[in-house]
């Protein structure tokens, strides 16, 4: 469900499902906040072929962000398919997290 690979010493946190709801969010955020528990992580939740996120996936990533806030950690995300930026557009959360269109654009935001 959840795979974490290294890249230019950033975590890239990416899914093998096309969805993020209730049944696999208690694993999402445990694999994510186990990354956030060093102070100065630096994260990327890359979203490629998620094709839909319900409340759950968007409280468990809304979670992550406060985590990573009190580590002193940072935490983007990059490539939401269209259908899923909508979803964060409607819910006025592009506002709040970090969301860039392709992977190399975010590793370089974080020079």
């Amino acid at each position: 469900m959840i795979n974490i690979e290294k890249k230019d010493k950033i975590d890239v946190v990416s899914f093998t499902v096309d969805k993020l709801n209730a049944l696999i969010t208690e694993e999402i955020k445990a694999g994510i906040n186990r990354l956030l528990e060093h102070p100065y992580s630096r994260v990327i939740i890359n979203l490629k072929g998620v094709e839909y996120i319900d409340s759950s996936g968007f409280s468990c990533f809304l979670s992550a962000l406060r985590n990573a806030k009190n580590s002193s950690s940072t935490l983007k995300f990059t490539n939401p398919e269209p259908r899923v930026m909508e979803l964060f557009q409607t819910l006025h959360l592009h506002t709040v997290f970090e969301i860039y269109h392709d992977l190399d654009t975010c590793i370089g935001s974080f020079k």
